[in-house]
């Protein structure tokens, strides 16, 4: 048997963490054309239920929101997309995975899918698109809730991430990887092997390695960023209704990075997730599920 099917299914990882579901929900996969390129997400629940569209943060994919998606599903429906260069979304052909380029392709997801009146959810890479799309969208959303990330990141966590994506890429065996994010998130074997086949894959030549593209591993592989002073513009001209999460033991994302949003979006809510770090949604599923209904009780 291959090692990596002796993790836990979705539904037995999510009860580990004390997700509460009634119903073993799982997500289709799907894929729509944007520009030539194709980008491929999960949708859960049903299709006249109230929409969330979730994006997930650099080096991850749709399936990182799992844990979320699973409950939800329930009484939401979900689309979670693999954002460019991600899962199993096209590679950018010209490299460019700027911040233009990603708000390109959520204009054409967007418009694809005749989507509108939507929640938006974004964690970190996705966080920061989701927040520059609602100051170009509020119309288009019912809410937004942004995910320990900001515009200030501090050097400390960033510089870990970095480190992490340019350990080896290329591994030989399923197991290595394993160790690997093991050792990077804390979690258990079980868990870890459980939600990593969806995040690496074995080469023709038996070899394993991410699957997100290799420029997105390199120093400078953006090209040109917005300054600071540029996101704190989007930031401002968000008018929907906004949630700001930020993990409790988060080395990204400054407690009072977020109390500043609060103060500058006009219509905005703010809590911290104990007993998680940057990986919010994934360290404590349970009270951020509670945090993100707490708030779409009060629209």
């Amino acid at each position: 048997m291959a090692s990596h099917s002796l993790g836990l299914t979705l539904h037995q990882a999510a009860r580990q963490k004390g997700v509460s579901f009634t119903q073993e929900n799982e997500p289709v996969d799907r894929t729509v054309q944007v520009d030539g390129m194709t980008l491929h997400y999960l949708e859960w629940g049903e299709p006249g239920s109230p929409l969330v569209m979730m994006l997930h943060g650099g080096s991850q994919q749709a399936h990182s929101w799992d844990f979320v998606s699973l409950p939800l599903s329930e009484d939401f429906h979900i689309i979670a997309m693999d954002q460019r260069g991600h899962g199993d979304s096209d590679w950018a052909t010209n490299g460019d995975y700027t911040i233009e380029a990603h708000q390109r392709d959520i204009d054409g997801f967007v418009s694809a899918l005749g989507l509108g009146n939507f929640h938006l959810i974004g964690h970190s890479m996705g966080g920061r698109n989701s927040y520059v799309w609602a100051s170009r969208n509020a119309d288009k959303l019912r809410s937004l809730v942004i995910v320990d990330t900001g515009p200030v990141a501090q050097s400390r966590g960033r510089n870990r991430i970095q480190n992490f994506r340019e350990l080896p890429d290329e591994l030989d065996s399923f197991e290595e990887f394993a160790d690997r994010v093991q050792e990077y998130t804390g979690r258990t074997r079980e868990q870890t092997l459980g939600a990593l086949k969806y995040s690496i894959r074995e080469r023709a030549d038996g070899k394993w390695t991410w699957k997100y593209d290799k420029l997105l591993r390199a120093p400078g592989r953006q090209g040109p960023v917005w300054s600071q002073e540029q996101l704190w513009e989007a930031v401002a001209k968000i008018t929907c209704p906004t949630l700001v999460v930020r993990g409790g033991n988060s080395d990204i994302f400054a407690d009072e990075t977020m109390r500043e949003m609060q103060q500058v979006i006009p219509s905005c809510q703010i809590v911290t997730v104990p007993d998680a770090g940057h990986l919010v949604a994934g360290d404590n599923p349970v009270d951020f599920l509670a945090a993100i209904r707490s708030f779409f009780s009060t629209l």
